[in-house]
């Protein structure tokens, strides 16, 4: 009898659980890939909804090149004149992260140019997407396209 408890004793010894110190090992090792893969993925995100905005200018911009074949003009929108025109980039403006809009160029009338505007994070799309390395990206009938922000790679 004595030897079977100290059998049982070394088998239930024998079993090796974590440390609590191996176990915060592991949790400082996540954390600081973490903490260094996190920036990368934010600006993986901002870039792909840059992308929604830019493909949302070109498609309204194409929009607009029809209309104006069959009127001789183009047409100013916004969010709360839509005129017929999709004003966010998405397929929802809940989803979108931009709003669109359509302004004549500057110094000129909308019958001769029009200038597109992205703008992110507006109270009428997904508000709390923000980007501001690029601003607002616009687009224009004569091809020129801008961004009103410092980085220089919004297009």
């Amino acid at each position: 009898m004595h030897s079977a408890k100290n059998n049982m004793r070394k088998t239930i010894g024998n079993h090796h659980g974590f440390s609590l110190i191996e176990l915060m090992v592991v949790v400082v090792i996540v954390a600081v890939l973490a903490a260094i893969e996190y920036p990368s993925y934010r600006e993986s995100v901002r870039k792909t909804k840059r992308a929604e905005g830019r493909a949302a200018l070109m498609e309204s911009m194409q929009q607009q090149e029809r209309y104006y074949s069959q009127n001789g003009s183009y047409l100013v929108f916004s969010a709360s004149t839509a005129n017929g025109f999709k004003w966010y980039s998405s397929n929802s403006a809940a989803a979108s992260s931009y709003e669109l809009s359509a302004t004549a160029c500057g110094g000129e009338s909308i019958r001769n140019c029009v200038l597109l505007t992205a703008k992110p994070g507006t109270q009428n799309v997904n508000a709390n997407y923000k980007d501001d390395s690029c601003g607002n990206l616009t687009l224009a009938s004569t091809g020129e396209q801008a961004a009103t922000g410092s980085d220089a790679n919004c297009w």
